[in-house]
């Protein structure tokens, strides 16, 4: 697929060069928390394992699903497959609702990958990442992103969803998720405001929270609508915006900035949990 003359890799690289350093400047001038795990040595331990793990993730989906999404899209519109083309809606129509739905699947997605535990010991990998920044965005198990792959394939094809909305779809994801996991701050009006439509990263940063019961809420990576609409949301942290302790409880060491165990982590023995939350009988916040 081309546009403007340009191929689609060619146009989802240059969107995420340009949104990756725009936020990496960002956080430089402004962070949003000032601790050892994002900054240092151990900062750039992290980016490296976790821009390995997206370069890793990226050979191996090429290899194993070479259609992708945009390609899976193309070949569903050639066999004339999915059920939007038989409703002879107008196209921009056609795209939003393509837009939403595949934003709830992937929804849907991380939530089951949090409730089913052998998907769950593949995502933790991303969890564990004790720092949070743009970075952690893109700290996915090759694993992870070839299941998830064949899900939103499945949707796309189900939907017949044009090439066109699956390209923006892919870029606008990849760029929210790369946003709402920034160590940036927001004006707080401004946060209150954004976090109506999309996923800020204040909103965020909770689904990273050692507190299990935190962990367990803020699902989205772009449209906030579907963790209020199925009351999964927090609004706040119970240690603070500043107080939030980030990562998995059971792995609080060096070695969650190590490529080889990131790798590793899917098959590894699950430590007790350290119960790290506040015992004062407070109910969760959803």
């Amino acid at each position: 697929m081309t546009l403007l003359g340009l191929s689609e890799p060619v146009i989802r690289l240059l969107a995420f060069s340009s949104i990756f350093v725009t936020l990496a400047a960002i956080e430089l001038l402004a962070p949003r928390l000032e601790r050892d795990e994002m900054r240092g040595a151990l900062k750039s331990r992290r980016w490296i394992t976790n821009l390995a793990m997206v370069v890793l993730s990226s050979v191996v989906l090429r290899i194993v699903f070479p259609l992708a999404a945009v390609g899976t899209a193309l070949w569903a519109q050639s066999e004339g497959l999915g059920l939007l083309p038989l409703t002879q809606l107008p196209l921009w129509l056609v795209a939003i609702i393509s837009f939403v739905v595949l934003d709830f699947a992937v929804w849907l997605e991380h939530l089951v990958s949090h409730k089913w535990p052998w998907l769950w010991r593949i995502h933790r990998m991303h969890h564990a990442d004790t720092g949070f920044d743009l970075t952690t965005a893109l700290r996915f198990h090759p694993f992870e992103i070839v299941l998830s792959m064949f899900w939103k394939a499945a949707v796309i094809i189900a939907l017949g969803a044009p090439p066109a909305a699956v390209l923006i779809f892919e870029i606008v994801l990849n760029g929210a998720a790369m946003f709402n996991h920034a160590n940036i701050s927001l004006p707080k009006p401004v946060d209150r405001v954004l976090r109506r439509l999309i996923v800020t990263p204040d909103m965020h940063r909770i689904h990273h929270s050692t507190d299990q019961r935190e962990t367990d809420s803020n699902y989205g990576f772009n449209l906030a609508i579907w963790d209020r609409l199925f009351s999964t949301y927090t609004e706040t942290p119970r240690r603070g915006e500043t107080g939030i302790e980030i990562g998995l409880s059971e792995w609080r060491d060096g070695r969650t900035a190590k490529f080889g165990w990131g790798l590793a982590l899917p098959f590894l023995p699950t430590p007790a949990r350290r119960d790290r939350s506040d015992r004062d009988g407070t109910d969760s916040a959803q």
